[in-house]
């Protein structure tokens, strides 16, 4: 399978990209552009929930690997973004209560495509992460991912806490990982979960926090003070692995 990296460029090609369903995680237009094509381009992106950024033309040309791009480049997904229901289904199909990670804004695409090959080690039946401030599914990404991608559905959801209230209803519990939480070896992480793992920088944000029924922390005796978000979230999940298979 090649990973290439899936820009589109040109006003047709990216209008036609956004109607046919195409994924596309980000749109570069030229600053100031105010012409119909473009106004109906925005139009559409705005429909697909796609995150706008209005840059100089010095900026397109960088970008651009054709030398035509007419003012617009669009960023599409390297993979295809599953549903949060499919997760479930997956989970149903293979008779195991549902093992989901929610990613609360992961900016680096290694650690997303790491914490994705992490996910479908562990027997999680998908990964969640939010539309904004956060690593669609890029070229690199697939590539971190080792082919987890190609088995591991992962879903795009506007609003991370809002799905959360949603999965609680359906009978999942959240455990986030926090240093502020208790040792995580002392809970109860079996049954139906969800593993919240946050930014790389701040962590998970209070918002999501304060939805998550458990807050674990991973125990250390170093000198500095917090782990990589995907080593983080493999310590994590293989402790949820651990409790699932004595339960």
């Amino acid at each position: 399978m090649r990973y290439e990296e899936l820009t589109i460029e040109g006003r047709n090609a990216v209008l036609e990209a956004f109607r046919a369903g195409k994924p596309i995680d980000k749109l570069f237009v030229l600053d100031g552009c105010q012409d119909g094509p473009v106004l109906s381009i925005t139009r559409e992106a705005k429909k697909h929930d796609t995150i706008i950024n209005y840059v100089a033309k010095e900026r397109l040309d960088q970008i651009s690997e054709t030398g035509k791009h007419q003012g617009v480049i669009a960023f599409a997904a390297a993979y295809e973004y599953a549903q949060v229901e499919d997760i479930l289904a997956l989970a149903e199909k293979k008779g195991e209560p549902p093992f989901i990670f929610l990613l609360d804004n992961i900016e680096d695409p290694h650690n997303l495509g790491a914490i994705i090959r992490t996910a479908n080690l562990a027997g999680a039946h998908g990964v969640v992460i939010p539309k904004r401030r956060a690593a669609g599914l890029t070229a690199t990404v697939a590539k971190t991912s080792a082919g987890a991608l190609n088995y591991t559905p992962v879903a795009k959801v506007t609003n991370l806490g809002q799905t959360i209230e949603e999965l609680k209803k359906k009978g999942i519990w959240f455990v986030c990982a926090d240093m502020s939480g208790e040792v995580m070896y002392r809970q109860n992480l079996k049954g139906p979960i969800g593993m919240v793992i946050g930014n790389e920088g701040n962590g998970v944000s209070r918002l999501v926090k304060e939805k998550c029924d458990f807050i674990a922390s991973i125990p250390m005796k170093g000198d500095i003070d917090s782990l990589n978000a995907s080593v983080a979230a493999g310590v994590l999940a293989w402790e949820i692995v651990r409790q699932r298979m004595g339960a």
